[in-house]
């Protein structure tokens, strides 16, 4: 399977859960607790990275990374965006070195 097809299915998939009945599935119940929810969970799932990445363990960082991401999809759908718009802007930045994107920030 594409990678880029499960980024898309999976971001189908939380469009929908946005109006399902919150106790109908986790994400739905995620969205039903609002934008609060969903940030404290990003960082539980960032904390999380961290500490399997301290612990070296490759397969618990893949697992939390795969949280991470997925937590931050739901972000992006209860904000009206896609996976689509990080790709985006990823490619635009591709071929720019760190430093002079991060200093064209400032700008």
């Amino acid at each position: 399977m594409n990678k880029d097809t499960v980024l898309s299915q999976v971001a189908t998939v939380l469009e929908l859960r946005k109006t399902a009945e919150a106790n109908s599935s986790y994400v739905a119940g995620l969205y039903d607790k609002g934008l609060d929810a969903i940030l404290k969970k990003i960082g539980e799932e960032a904390t999380e990275t961290v500490m399997a990445a301290k612990d070296g363990d490759k397969a618990h960082i893949v697992y939390e990374v795969a949280d991470l991401w997925f937590h931050s999809m739901i972000l992006l759908a209860q904000q009206g965006l896609h996976p689509d718009d990080v790709l985006n802007e990823l490619e635009r930045r591709f071929g720019t070195s760190g430093i002079v994107e991060k200093a064209n920030r400032n700008k």
